[in-house]
C-alpha cells in the first residue's frame, strides 16, 4: 500500500510539472484558434478562392481569344520529264521552303444571351461556395464548443473518481489499522482492498479518457498532439428560455443550409436560361493576318516570294434541327428546377422537425439536470452520513460500498446532464443560424 501511494505521489509530481507547461485556454480562445487553424475551415477557404477565380467575364465567355503561331514548310519534289532528243527521262528536282507567321482573333459576338446568363451563374456559384464555407464554420464552431466541454466533462469525471478512490484508500487504511489491532477480520480487509484497487483502475482508465478528449480538441483547433492546454472555463451551463415559434421563424430565415439551397435553386433556374440560349442564332467573328516568305529552287533556278493576307470574317449560324437535343436539354433543366424546389420543401420540413425534436429534448434535459442536482445533493449527504456510520460500526462494508456507488452514479448523471444540455443549446443555435453571431 505504501509503495502504491509513493507511485501515485511520483505521478502527481510529474503531472504538476506538466501542468506548469500547459497553456491556459478559454472557450473564446479555442474558437479563435479553431477559426484560424482548423483544417476543414482552411480547406473550405481554398475551395472558395477557386470559385472566386472562376467568376470572371473571361470564364463566362465575354472576351475573344487571340492565337499566334508560325508554320514552316520544307519540301523536296522529284518530277522527272521525258526528253525526246535523248529518248530518256530527266530528273526534275524542286526544293521548296516557306515560313508563315500568323495571328488570329476569334470572338463569339452573340450566342443567345449565353454569356450574360453564364456570368450570373458564376456569381451564384461563388455565393454558393461562400455559403458552404459558412456551413463548415458553423459545424466547426459547434464541434469546438462541444469538444471543449467534453474535455471539461472528462476532467470532472476524473475529479469524482479521484474522490471516490481517495475515500476507498482511506477505508483500506482504516481496515488495515483495525486488522493490526485485532478488531477487523480478513474478509473486511479484502473487501476494502478490492474496492480500492477497483476505484484505482477506473481512475487510471479515466486519465486515458481525458488525454483522448484533449487530443480530439487539439485536432479541432489544428494544434499538434504535443501541445497541452489548461482549460480555464468552468464546467457549467446557464439555462435559457426559448420560444419555439421564434426559433422556427429564425430557422426558416437564417439556417445556412436552407439559404444555400435557395442559392442552388437560382443556379438551376440559370441552367434553364443557358439551355434556351441554343434556340437563338449565334454570331461569331474571325479576323487575322499572316505573312508567307517562300524560297524555291527548281533545276538550278531560284526564286523568292512573299505574300501578305488579311481577313475579317463573320459567321451567322442558326440551328434548325439537331434531333431534339435542345428541347430535351431545356426540359431536363426545367425538371431539375422542379426537383430543386421539392428539395427546398423537404429541407424546410426536415429542419422544422429537427427543431421541434431538439426543442423538446432541451426541455427534458433541463428537467433532468434539475433532478440530477437534487439527486447528487442527497447522494453527497448520504455518503457523508454513511462514512460516519461505517467508522462507528453501524453499517458494514457492503452497505458503505453501495452508498459509494450511488454517489458515483449520481455524480456521473449530473455531469452528463450538464454536457447534454450544452449540446442541445448549441444545436438549437446552429439550426436557427445564430451560432456564428452568438459565438
Amino acid at each position: 500500500m505504501k509503495e502504491f501511494k509513493n507511485s501515485l505521489f511520483l505521478i502527481l509530481i510529474l503531472l504538476g510539472v506538466s501542468i506548469q507547461a500547459q497553456e491556459p485556454l478559454t472557450l473564446e480562445d479555442a474558437i479563435l484558434k479553431g477559426l484560424e487553424n482548423n483544417f476543414q475551415i482552411r480547406i473550405s477557404e481554398q475551395e472558395y478562392n477557386i470559385s472566386k477565380l472562376n467568376n470572371t467575364q473571361g470564364a463566362a465567355g465575354r472576351w475573344p481569344s487571340i492565337n499566334i503561331g508560325i508554320n514552316s514548310i520544307n519540301r523536296y519534289d522529284n518530277t522527272p520529264s521525258f526528253d525526246t532528243s535523248s529518248m530518256s527521262y530527266i530528273r526534275g528536282d524542286q526544293y521548296t521552303n516557306s515560313l508563315t507567321p500568323n495571328v488570329e482573333l476569334r470572338w463569339l459576338l452573340f450566342d443567345g444571351f449565353f454569356v450574360n446568363i453564364n456570368k450570373q451563374k458564376l456569381d451564384l456559384l461563388e455565393q454558393y461556395s461562400l455559403g458552404f464555407s459558412t456551413i463548415v464554420v458553423e459545424n466547426t464552431l459547434q464541434a469546438i464548443i462541444l469538444g471543449y466541454y467534453y474535455a471539461l466533462l472528462e476532467q470532472e469525471r476524473l475529479k469524482v473518481l479521484k474522490g471516490v478512490k481517495d475515500l476507498s484508500g482511506d477505508r483500506y487504511d482504516y481496515e488495515m489499522l483495525r486488522k493490526d489491532i485485532g478488531t477487523s477480520v480478513t474478509f473486511e480487509v479484502l473487501q476494502a482492498k478490492n474496492s480500492f484497487y477497483s476505484d484505482s483502475t477506473n481512475y487510471l482508465l479515466q486519465e486515458l479518457n481525458v488525454k483522448n478528449a484533449f487530443l480530439r480538441l487539439n485536432l479541432l483547433l489544428g494544434e499538434p498532439p504535443e501541445v497541452q492546454f489548461m482549460l480555464v472555463d468552468s464546467f457549467m451551463v446557464n439555462t435559457q428560455y426559448y420560444d419555439l415559434n421564434k426559433l422556427m421563424t429564425k430557422t426558416l430565415e437564417n439556417n445556412t443550409n436552407l439559404k444555400n439551397q435557395y442559392v442552388n435553386q437560382e443556379i438551376l433556374k440559370k441552367n434553364i436560361g443557358i439551355a434556351k440560349s441554343d434556340l437563338w442564332p449565334s454570331l461569331s467573328m474571325r479576323a487575322g493576318a499572316d505573312f508567307t516568305q517562300g524560297w524555291y529552287d527548281w533545276e538550278k533556278n531560284e526564286a523568292n516570294t512573299y505574300l501578305y493576307d488579311y481577313y475579317g470574317n463573320f459567321t451567322l449560324s442558326f440551328n434548325l434541327f439537331n434531333g431534339g437535343n435542345t428541347r430535351r436539354a431545356i426540359q431536363t433543366a426545367q425538371i431539375n428546377e422542379q426537383i430543386g424546389q421539392l428539395e427546398i420543401m423537404e429541407l424546410e420540413q426536415t429542419l422544422a422537425n429537427l427543431l421541434v425534436n431538439q426543442y423538446e429534448l432541451y426541455r427534458i434535459r433541463k428537467q433532468l439536470l434539475e433532478v440530477a442536482n437534487v439527486n447528487l445533493e442527497s447522494a453527497e449527504l448520504n455518503l457523508e452520513i454513511a462514512s460516519e456510520k461505517y467508522k462507528n460500526g453501524t453499517i458494514n462494508s457492503f452497505n458503505f460500498r453501495d452508498v459509494q456507488l450511488i454517489f458515483l452514479n449520481a455524480s456521473s448523471r449530473k455531469l452528463n446532464a450538464i454536457y447534454d444540455l450544452i449540446d442541445s443549446q448549441t444545436e438549437l443555435l446552429r439550426l436557427s443560424g445564430g451560432i456564428i453571431s452568438q459565438e
